[in-house]
């Protein structure tokens, strides 16, 4: 930079800032975080006249909360696009006006300085709502979180019961983290993933010979949580027969792998989920009422996501947080309209679907805020702010433009759907036929 225009700034800025002056890119990561604004000159010497663009984009990823302002000799307007797209928060052309560049400076740090501090607070209450891998603080998963804790100590066994996506494995885990095996082995088994025959050898293990591939001697998933814990999901899907040899195994603490001889003595803690209705089951004949008995000893019921009222916006900050970072990507807001919209939704699978959507919109949104219109048909059909923001978003609409495009579009189906008729469509649309005419002559349909 010209050392008489670092005079002027420098006299300009001191009021607000303490300034240094960099000649060189060298050690940007080290100075870069801390300091709370960059002024830019991205003129180079060289083959490369605008060298500097892809410092912009280096600092941005380096620091992301950082005021960047650059500042350029080339007063085309393609060099200000091209440097506000590698992250600058505003650009200048020479000769700069400095008392402008003091006045966006403050305006910008101030507002990077308010996103941090809101970010701070969002990180705050996402961590006060933690309990082990659960996000939440509304009323339904705090009681969840007492009966977790009230069970954890103990050796008894617990059923899981929530509608598909509310996080069993997750309470299984939290079980296990609290409990005195948690050092233990924790030893996992979908039973609705396996046929029955691999499930039967996978839950009691089988001896060399013992069916047709069993070219080994291997332990079962009970043998390989003895001393620990065993969690079977989707215990609704075992068949008939193999509840009853898990119960025995639950009776007498002792398994037999299949094609063996030798009884071995096993000591594990049986947690299983479901979001079945095993009373149901039980009064037809499908699912084992002493079986349910023993695996019901201690039931916790995980809520739907739609009971959970206020948990939807810690979600939505956490999955933010952990899949922009998993991923590299600036953390994303989302707007006040979208978060309405998110909340009247149903969620029929729940945190999951939550979670699936988040990612799906960090990879389809570039801007870096996520609005109503960004989210799929199925959650803006149920939602009244999303129809609202669509209607009448934030910046305004153009009312007679509107009223213009929706009489187009009624003419159009009508016309469509009647082979042309102008009375018939005018019948459907419960108006006269010289209106018809005269809408149709204005529109030129």
């Amino acid at each position: 930079m010209d050392p008489k225009f670092l005079e002027i700034l420098h006299e300009e800025l001191a009021p607000w800032f303490e300034m240094t002056v960099r000649g060189s890119y060298d050690d940007l990561d080290h100075w870069t975080r801390q300091v709370a604004a960059v002024l830019l000159d991205i003129d180079t010497e060289g083959e490369d006249p605008l060298g500097g663009l892809p410092v912009l984009t280096q600092l941005r990823r380096l620091n992301s909360g950082i005021t960047l302002i650059s500042m350029s000799r080339d007063r085309r307007r393609s060099v200000e696009k091209q440097a506000l797209t590698a992250g600058a928060d505003a650009h200048f052309r020479n000769p700069v006006d400095v008392p402008e560049l003091r006045a966006t400076l403050l305006e910008t740090v101030r507002y990077r300085m308010g996103e941090a501090e809101r970010e701070r607070m969002r990180h705050l209450a996402i961590e006060a709502s933690r309990f082990q891998d659960f996000v939440g603080s509304s009323e339904p998963m705090r009681l969840v979180y007492d009966s977790i804790q009230q069970v954890a100590s103990s050796s008894v066994n617990v059923l899981i019961r929530g509608e598909s996506g509310t996080g069993k494995e997750l309470a299984a885990r939290a079980i296990v983290a609290l409990s005195p095996r948690a050092k233990k082995p924790y030893i996992r088994l979908n039973c609705a993933a396996l046929p029955e025959n691999l499930i039967e050898s996978e839950l009691f293990g089988s001896e060399k010979g013992a069916f047709t591939g069993a070219t080994e001697s291997r332990p079962g998933h009970i043998e390989l949580a003895d001393g620990g814990t065993l969690f079977l999901d989707e215990i609704a899907t075992l068949s008939v027969a193999l509840q009853t040899k898990l119960l025995r195994v639950l009776e007498d603490h002792q398994v037999q792998r299949l094609g063996g001889r030798i009884v071995r003595k096993i000591d594990f803690r049986l947690i299983c989920a479901t979001n079945e209705a095993l009373e149901d089951m039980v009064r037809g004949g499908k699912f084992r009422e002493d079986l349910y008995y023993r695996i019901h000893v201690v039931p916790i019921q995980l809520p739907p996501l739609r009971e959970r009222t206020g948990d939807i916006s810690l979600l939505c900050d956490y999955f933010l947080e952990v899949h922009c970072v998993a991923n590299g990507l600036p953390v994303k807001r989302i707007s006040a309209e979208t978060l309405s919209a998110l909340e009247e939704h149903t969620w029929p699978g729940n945190v999951r679907e939550l979670e699936n959507l988040i990612q799906r919109l960090l990879v389809t949104v570039r801007r870096e805020e996520i609005v109503a219109n960004d989210l799929p048909s199925r959650v803006l059909a149920q939602s009244i702010a999303a129809h609202e923001a669509i209607l009448v978003p934030k910046e305004g609409t153009d009312f007679d433009g509107e009223i213009r495009s929706l009489e187009v579009a009624l003419l159009t189906t009508a016309l469509n759907r009647t082979g042309g008729s102008k009375a018939a469509a005018a019948r459907l649309l419960n108006i006269d036929g010289q209106r018809i005419k005269y809408l149709c002559r204005k529109y030129s349909l």
